[in-house]
């Protein structure tokens, strides 16, 4: 028997608390019978002003994410997401490995995280200097740039827009996004990436795609896009970047 409505995959979605633009977009670029199921780790304090802070959060995710991958568990996915991408930069590399072996130990299954995603992402559109767009504090920003830097990417250009905590991120606004996207473009960038999947960028990195006449990674829609991928599941999804309207 399969379920009825997940008859393709059921995917168990881990996403912090407090974030309110993954979920959304997630089920806007689901397709036939794909269901995503979240379960949610407990932010007791977001305050991200300032490094110590920022850090803080990530501590209280490396406390809490056993307990959401259990409660996923329980409708018995087939696949795991993250759904979020601060954990998997951390540390470069290595810590993106470690994070993965974490959680598949823990779950048994395989898992799309934004990192890897955004890595098979400019692999594919044969990318080497990159701009990155993030909603993060410095402390963040440098994993970001270690770990493209590890995998081989060039970043020219950050944008760290600072978030003072993690509702805020959701608060950003596409004319922010807009400025910093153009921040960190080039005529030497062959590609923008954007990291933390509560800044609303998907329908953003769309559009942007057209009028800088190369590829804008919006992170949710990377990350959705190697979870499909992975199943097997080749359908297109319109509206949320070129990634998934053609590969």
């Amino acid at each position: 028997m399969t379920d009825a409505l997940g008859w393709r995959r059921k995917f168990g979605v881990i996403a912090p608390s407090t974030n309110t633009i993954v979920e959304p977009d997630f089920y806007a670029m689901t397709v036939p019978g794909v269901t995503a199921h979240f379960s949610r780790i407990h932010i007791r304090n977001q305050d991200l002003s300032d490094d110590a802070n920022f850090e803080n959060l990530l501590t209280q995710i490396r406390a809490e994410i056993g307990f959401a991958c259990e409660r996923v568990l329980t409708c018995e996915p087939d696949y795991m997401v993250m759904g979020m991408s601060a954990e998997t930069f951390w540390g470069g590399v290595e810590g993106n490995r470690e994070f993965v072996a974490q959680i598949k130990a823990i779950t048994g299954l395989d898992v799309a995280t934004g990192a890897e995603a955004c890595e098979r992402a400019l692999r594919l559109y044969g990318a080497r200097k990159i701009g990155v767009v993030t909603p993060y504090q410095p402390v963040g920003d440098a994993n970001v740039v270690r770990f493209f830097g590890e995998i081989g990417f060039e970043v020219t250009a950050i944008e760290g827009l600072k978030c003072p905590t993690a509702v805020a991120i959701a608060h950003v606004t596409e004319d922010e996004l807009r400025t910093a996207i153009r921040a960190v473009d080039g005529p030497d960038v062959d590609a923008i990436v954007q990291c933390g999947t509560n800044l609303s960028m998907v329908r953003l990195a769309d559009e942007a795609e057209r009028w800088l006449g190369k590829p804008v990674i919006a992170i949710n829609a990377a990350t959705w896009w190697m979870a499909l991928r992975e199943n097997g599941i080749e359908d297109k999804v319109y509206g949320a970047g070129s990634l998934l309207r053609e590969h």
